[in-house]
Formats: structure tokens, C-alpha cells, sequence
């Protein structure tokens, strides 16, 4: 994936990259603004009515949004992949966006089908019971 970041920024100006990177901050700091607004929004309709609480300001709002950010939704990247490792203890390389070799699976499985699956699963478990 990072060669295909070193493909896609030669070709551009470092002004072109630094006017990416200014739309970036500014889309950041619009959701921001408006993650804040909204959660105010819901906050002071709902929960005055429902619970009796009182309601809040929108540094409030942000506040509240960044707390339940931190507890329910975390600060990870949300991939979970980064951490996978071979038996070997090296990392995985990623093949999930390998699409090269799924043309040949209808055909795999039209000439040797649930044969050659079942024989997988023998070996794979006979793996297992060696180690």
C-alpha cells in the first residue's frame, strides 16, 4: 500500500500535496463542529425530557463526544489487522485486496470441488494432532 502512495504523490506539486493536506484539517474541523452540535442537539431534546437533566453548551457537547469516543468507541485504528503474525512471528502480508488469483476459483472448485476441500481439512487436522 505505501508504493502505491510513492505512485500517486510524484506526480503531484508539493503545493497541490499541502493544499490536500489544508482540506483535510478543515473537513476534520467541520465534522468536529458539527459532531459537537449535534450530540447538543440530542442532548437538550432528549435527555431534559426523559431523565430531568439539565441542558448543555456545545464545549459541553464536545466534551461528552470525546468521552464516549474514548469509552465505547476507542482510539485505534479500527482495522485489527496490524498485529497479525505468521507462526514465525513476522507480519502478514495483507492479501485481502489480491483479487489476481479469485478468477481461477469457480474453475478450482468445478473440477476438483469438495474432493480437494475435504483432503485440506485431513491434512489440517493431522497437522493439528502432530503438534
Amino acid at each position: 500500500m505505501s508504493n502505491y502512495f510513492k505512485h500517486k504523490m510524484r506526480s503531484k506539486s508539493p503545493g497541490q500535496i499541502a493544499g490536500w493536506i489544508v482540506l483535510g484539517i478543515l473537513a476534520a474541523a467541520a465534522l468536529a463542529t458539527i459532531f459537537g452540535f449535534i450530540v447538543m442537539w440530542l442532548w437538550n431534546a432528549l435527555m431534559p425530557t426523559i431523565f430531568g437533566l439539565i441542558t448543555i453548551g456545545y464545549w459541553q457537547a464536545v466534551g461528552l463526544f470525546i468521552l464516549f469516543k474514548i469509552l465505547f468507541g476507542g482510539l485505534g485504528s479500527g482495522s485489527g489487522k496490524s498485529g497479525r503474525k505468521d507462526k514465525n512471528g513476522c507480519k502478514e502480508k495483507d492479501s485481502s485486496n489480491d483479487f489476481s488469483k479469485w478468477e481461477k476459483y469457480n474453475q478450482f472448485w468445478e473440477e476438483e470441488g469438495n474432493e480437494a476441500y475435504q483432503e485440506y481439512v485431513r491434512r489440517k487436522s493431522e497437522d493439528a494432532e502432530e503438534e
